[in-house]
């Protein structure tokens, strides 16, 4: 059996969330975590020792850690490149009711591979790929550069919009995004909403949107 360090399962578990991922996309988010308070574990395709730097940036609540651990709290951020995922998702046989949050985009050329040029979302595809797993598509519609920053904009909220199948996974990432300071909205299905999120093509991809609060006369 591998060893777990001085962490251990029971440990693993208690951490609110794990990130796949550490580029720019998953640093972005990884900052709203430890901006908040929020414990997490994130990881790179190398040993966690190579995130020494990037988790000092980040800040105490978020350490590096290898996929294993990134994989074992109930909530997992995936933003890696999409030519990543497949291989990843075979390293977890059994996602045992986790929530995954798909923030990826698959690419869409015509001289794409077949799996690159299946017309699903990236989350429907998911769900094939990861047995077990709860899939909500958020967190996917800006660039990273933008989502990096406050979540108060214009007297408002940005949003994050969200999609997905199961009713208790979309409740916990409503309430993680709402947590952040952001503006949750619910697109509904994957096979709906999740079209509407993906880049490239989805009809909200790369909008940068933020929810007014409610006017007295529009409350009248």
């Amino acid at each position: 059996m591998r060893a777990k360090g001085a962490y251990g399962m029971a440990s693993l578990r208690e951490e609110k969330v794990g990130i796949v991922g550490a580029g720019a996309l998953g640093k972005a988010i990884a900052g709203h975590f430890v901006r908040c308070g929020i414990r997490g574990v994130i990881c790179n395709s190398r040993a966690p020792a190579t995130l020494d730097k990037v988790v000092q940036t980040l800040g105490p609540t978020i350490r590096a850690a290898t996929l294993e651990e990134a994989v074992a709290p109930e909530i997992v951020v995936i933003a890696i490149p999409w030519a990543r995922v497949p291989e990843m998702l075979e390293r977890v046989p059994d996602w045992e009711g986790r929530i995954i949050i798909d923030a990826t985009h698959p690419p869409c050329t015509r001289d794409a591979s077949p799996l690159e040029r299946d017309d699903r979302s990236s989350s429907e595809r998911i769900v094939k790929l990861a047995p077990g797993a709860h899939i909500v598509m958020a967190f996917n519609t800006l660039p990273a550069t933008v989502l990096a920053r406050p979540p108060a904009e214009a007297g408002g909220r940005r949003v994050i919009f969200y999609s997905g199948d199961h009713g208790r996974a979309k409740r916990k990432v409503a309430a993680l995004i709402s947590g952040l300071g952001f503006a949750a909205v619910d697109l509904g299905s994957l096979t709906v909403g999740a079209r509407l999120l993906q880049s490239p093509g989805g009809a909200l991809a790369m909008l940068n949107l933020v929810q007014l609060p409610a006017t007295s006369s529009a409350r009248g």
